[in-house]
Parts: structure tokens; sequence; C-alpha cells
């Protein structure tokens, strides 16, 4: 039988990221196992990219600090891009709801040290985009070291890092059931053989709850499709863009490429492991970007071009990280509900240590347990794209 010290499910940025801090604080026996035949099939090589720390709870924007100036640092730090591009995100505000909304979650922000987010009047957005149909607008929010990153370089970084100091990835690697043995260790049962290791981390995505089912643990993740459209090559507004959000209805769109990409969040959608683009989205996305950028009425889009990816969700839009309860060892990272690109670093920072120390000062881990659900702690999460 193989041995790790840690075995790692699921090769996306999550698990990619987690092998990456395991191994730079000195974890020489990491095995990441992924199911497909490449990685970033599955939410990772679909995601949008944003990263932004203007959140509403503390907790994340905290995993936020750590892992935006992360990103900023990437390339030098590990010698492989993940192309930040700090653009900001632009939150505009339609009624006065918004507004105190925003005023409320910047105040907890400045509090917990983000120092470039700034309120901005309603006068200022037309000016900055008049491109914009902005006579609803009545303020915002702005980050500028909010952006994109490349969420597969990313992936590739972390994981080729991991490589390059002796972690190990197996690909094609299907998990087919972890056996919890007498001496505290795991059997994990794959389809190239069995593996022996002291630490399990679920880092499995969408994919999270039937993998912690195989140790026992019930994980209240289910996954939500998510679609995201791209235009074709359009001019007619400034590539320098932020990434925009339409408050009125959770519209959002930022430059990609030489065109831009479109994303809103369908209330009608219900869970499952629904992976195609649904054509009819087109056309409901499209009205709503005509409406809020007039312009954008002249976009041309190809509906082949378009995809559709899953978010992991859990019931307060809350990550799931920490040991599970009653069976020391399994690790969870699971259900990030939207968020699992921007904060990977943090994630893999806090699985590193928990693992390597039982402990992490990075963010209140008690406050992402999965006790939380059963105990009532939930900590909703309501700056949700």
């Amino acid at each position: 039988m193989q041995t790790a010290e840690v075995v790692i499910i699921g090769g996306g940025i999550v698990g990619s990221s987690i092998a990456y801090h395991l191994t730079a604080a000195g974890c020489k026996d990491v095995l990441v196992t992924e199911r497909e035949t490449a990685q970033g099939k599955g939410s990772t090589g679909k995601s949008m990219g944003g990263v932004r720390a203007q959140f509403s709870t503390a907790i994340n924007i905290q995993m936020s600090l750590y892992s935006i100036p992360f990103y900023a640092s990437f390339d030098e730090r590990l010698g492989y891009p993940a192309d930040y591009r700090p653009q900001g995100y632009l939150f505009c505000a339609t009624n006065e709801k918004h507004l105190a909304y925003l005023r409320a979650n910047y105040q907890k922000q400045i509090a917990m040290g983000l120092k470039d987010v700034r309120l901005i009047e309603g006068n200022a957005i037309r000016e900055m985009f008049p491109q914009l149909r902005g006579d609803d607008i009545v303020g915002g929010s702005f980050c500028s070291s909010d952006g994109f990153v490349d969420p597969y370089s990313v992936m590739i970084g972390f994981m080729a890092w991991a490589a390059d100091h002796a972690a190990r990835l197996w690909k094609g690697t299907q998990v087919t059931g972890i056996d919890r043995e007498a001496e505290g260790t795991f059997t994990v049962q794959t389809n190239r053989g069995a593996v022996s290791a002291r630490n399990v981390v679920n880092a499995a995505g969408p994919w999270a709850k039937s993998v912690a089912a195989m140790a026992g643990v019930d994980l209240p993740v289910e996954p939500l499709r998510r679609m995201l459209v791209p235009t074709e090559p359009f001019d007619q507004f400034p590539h320098s863009a932020p990434m925009i959000i339409d408050m009125s209805n959770g519209f959002h769109f930022r430059p990609e490429a030489l065109g831009f990409l479109l994303a809103w969040n369908d209330p009608e959608e219900t869970p499952g492991y629904k992976m195609d683009f649904d054509p009819a989205f087109t056309e409901k996305i499209l009205v709503r970007a005509a409406d809020r950028v007039p312009v954008f009425e002249n976009l041309a889009v190809n509906p082949k071009r378009a995809w559709a990816g899953l978010y992991e969700m859990t019931p307060d839009h809350h990550p799931i990280l920490g040991e599970a309860p009653g069976v020391p060892g399994f690790f969870l990272a699971n259900g990030f509900s939207g968020h699992g690109v921007m904060h990977a670093p943090a994630t893999g920072k806090i699985l590193s240590d928990l693992i390597l120390t039982g402990k992490c000062d990075l963010v209140d881990t008690s406050l992402l347990g999965l006790s939380r659900f059963a105990e009532g702690r939930m900590i909703e999460e309501t700056a949700v794209l």
C-alpha cells in the first residue's frame, strides 16, 4: 500500500493551494488526487476570476486581506503567473437601502484594515462611466485592490510549485472509499490502489458532499449552476473598467480579452449537477446588460462560447473549514459559495496551519467549523454575486 502524510481529494485551485501551503511549511509527503485527466475541469476552470475584499462579514474580509496581497505577490513568490489585475470592484447602489448597506460594509472593511475602499457619490460614478445608465444610481463603493486573476494559471502555479517541492499529483484518480483504521489513520481507496494517510482533506468542490459521506460526515453543501456569457470584441466601453455590479438586480460584468464577461445569478436556478449552458439565459442577461449599459445593445455574443459552472453552496454562504467533528484527521475545505478562487490562498494557509499545528492565527476558525450548523451559529454573507 502507498502512503502519504496528507491526501488532498480534489486538484482544483483550493486543493492546489492547500498542497502549496503544506509543502511550503515543510510537509514533504503530500498527495493530491484529481479525478479528471487534467486539472481545472471543475469549478476552477469555469470561474469568473474575481477577487475582492468588499464583503459584509469580518471573516470573509479577513480571508481577502490575506488572499489579495498574496495574489499581488504571486508571480514573485512562486515564479508562476497569477495574472492579477487590480482594476477594482464598483458596487452601484440604486436606492437608499443599498447605500446604507454599502456604508455599513465600508465601516466594517475599514475597521478590519482595508485601506483602499471608498464610498462614491452617484455623480462621480456617472462621470467615471458616462456609458452607464446612471439616472437611478445614488452612490456606490469602490476598492482599487479588488480585481481579477486567472484561476487556471493560479491553480497550475500552486500545484507546480508544490510538485517542484516533492508533492505528488495523481490525475485521472477516482476516490472510491475512505476507511478509518484503528490506529488513527485512513485508508483512501482509489482506482490506482489504496493509500494510507494520517490526514485526509476534502477539497472536492461541488462533489464534496459525496466525498464527506465516504468518511461518515454529513456535509450541507449543494451544487448550484452559474452561467457566464463572454462577448465578442467590443470597444465602446473602457477596458480599464472594474468589475461593475448593478445592485438593483445583481447583473455584473468586467473586461475580458477584447470583449466583456457578463454574469448574473438567475434567482430561478435550482440546485443540481447541471453542467450545460441554457441558451435561454443569453437573452435574460443581455436584457439586463442593455438596461444598465445602453451601448451594450450592440453587443455581439456567440452562445457557443458561453459556459456553465457550479458553485458549491452552504446555507450561510460561508465555507466549511477545519477538522470534521468526530473524525480526527479528516479535514474539510468546502462550500465556498462562489468565493473559492478569491479565498484559495487564505484557505491553503488555514488548512495547512490546522493540519500541521492544530491552530491558525489568520482567522477564528471555530466560526467556520461544520458544527456551526447544528449549533445554530450560522454567519450569513449577504454580499454574494
